[in-house]
């Protein structure tokens, strides 16, 4: 009698946790929902290193997936060092490729090659599946015949985001040092080197950044300031998604002539047409929600593949930083965007929840203040 009773007792305190954290969830969520900026903040800064609210992505040891636990949906980014320095913990590196590699495989999906399409031929883009394009002779004539990464790997690679949160970083010297270094939609370096660096082996461009920052070349002087840009890369991958979604088609052509008129020294690569929805599946799989992934994402995601350490920066899709201080978008424009648009394709901010816990468990480097040895 007392053994059942002692049972009556523990299913009853099971179903009062579970309620209680379940109210929990939908409390955070609603405040998510209705509030931002310097509150929610304040809020995610306050609970920084409760375990017991803390979203994580979690590898074990079987073949189950990685794991994002949603019992706190406020992102608690505060990431001064604990009282462990960050160590890599390469067994959870390698079962991660290990998962990734059963989605994709960046070795072959980082882009389409020559022989698998010809002039003329019609594809659907990705995202406008009812909108078609047809392979230009430029766009074949620049198709890799071999993949760009055949074959390769890295040490260390630094995958570089565009947030405002480097400026004043001086990252740029400890970026440089990496092994392979990626950058994201052909953002300016020269300018900004101490904080960003300048060794580039693989820069993305989305069509609509030809539109933002060089003014859709309507003139001689913006088509010479993304010549002297694509210039300046110097024989490093120029990675087009050429395919994603309509809208883009003469853009990228505006690209191909002037790489082939003035022959550009750089690699051209064009992601697979599967790539996007195999990174999607991936992270859905293990329970990140994402709508679209970022450029970062992606280039996280394919890096897994070819690198031995992972090392991000510019990685803090939040409007204030550590010290609530205003943090521009892109450190190298005014550009003003919500984080949390529920018009956006992407949501960053779960993005850096997941990233932030891999970051807590050695699977990669994240780093969102000064670099060591900066003044």
């Amino acid at each position: 009698m007392q053994l059942q009773f002692r049972s009556w007792m523990l299913a009853a305190l099971t179903l009062l946790v579970v309620f209680l954290i379940f109210a929990d969830i939908s409390e955070i969520e609603e405040e998510i929902g209705n509030s931002g900026g310097r509150g929610t903040i304040r809020s995610a800064v306050n609970s920084l290193y409760s375990k017991s609210n803390r979203a994580e992505v979690v590898i074990n040891g079987s073949s189950s997936p990685a794991v994002v636990e949603r019992s706190n949906e406020s992102i608690k980014h505060n990431m001064r060092p604990a009282s462990a320095k960050w160590r890599h913990n390469q067994t959870l590196s390698l079962r991660i490729r290990k998962q990734i590699l059963k989605f994709l495989d960046a070795e072959k999906d980082i882009s389409v090659l020559k022989g698998t399409l010809k002039p003329g031929d019609i594809i659907h883009y990705i995202f406008d599946r009812d909108s078609t394009m047809n392979v230009s002779q430029n766009l074949y004539e620049l198709l890799p015949r071999t993949s760009p990464l055949k074959n390769k790997h890295f040490r260390t690679c630094a995958i570089v985001g565009n947030s405002g949160v480097l400026l004043n970083s001086g990252c740029g010297q400890e970026i440089d040092t990496h092994s392979f270094v990626i950058r994201c939609n052909l953002a300016p370096v020269q300018e900004y080197a101490r904080d960003v660096g300048l060794k580039t082996d693989l820069v993305t461009m989305n069509p609509s950044v030809i539109q933002r920052a060089f003014e859709d070349l309507v003139n001689a002087t913006w088509r010479e300031k993304l010549l002297q840009r694509l210039h300046s890369l110097n024989g490093s991958i120029l990675w087009i998604p050429a395919f994603m979604a309509r809208g883009g088609k003469e853009r990228v052509e505006w690209v191909h002539e002037l790489i082939l008129k003035h022959r550009v020294d750089v690699r051209t690569a064009y992601p697979s047409l599967r790539l996007l929805h195999a990174v999607r599946g991936y992270w859905l799989t293990n329970k990140v929600h994402i709508k679209r992934p970022t450029t970062g994402l992606l280039m996280y995601t394919l890096a897994t593949r070819f690198c031995n350490q992972i090392y991000l920066y510019g990685f803090w899709p939040f409007p204030l930083d550590q010290n609530q201080n205003p943090v521009k978008y892109h450190y190298y424009d005014s550009l003003k965007y919500g984080y949390t648009s529920q018009a956006s394709p992407h949501t960053m901010p779960l993005e850096f929840k997941a990233l932030k816990s891999l970051h807590e468990q050695g699977a990669l480097k994240l780093t969102v203040g000064q670099c060591d040895g900066a003044t």
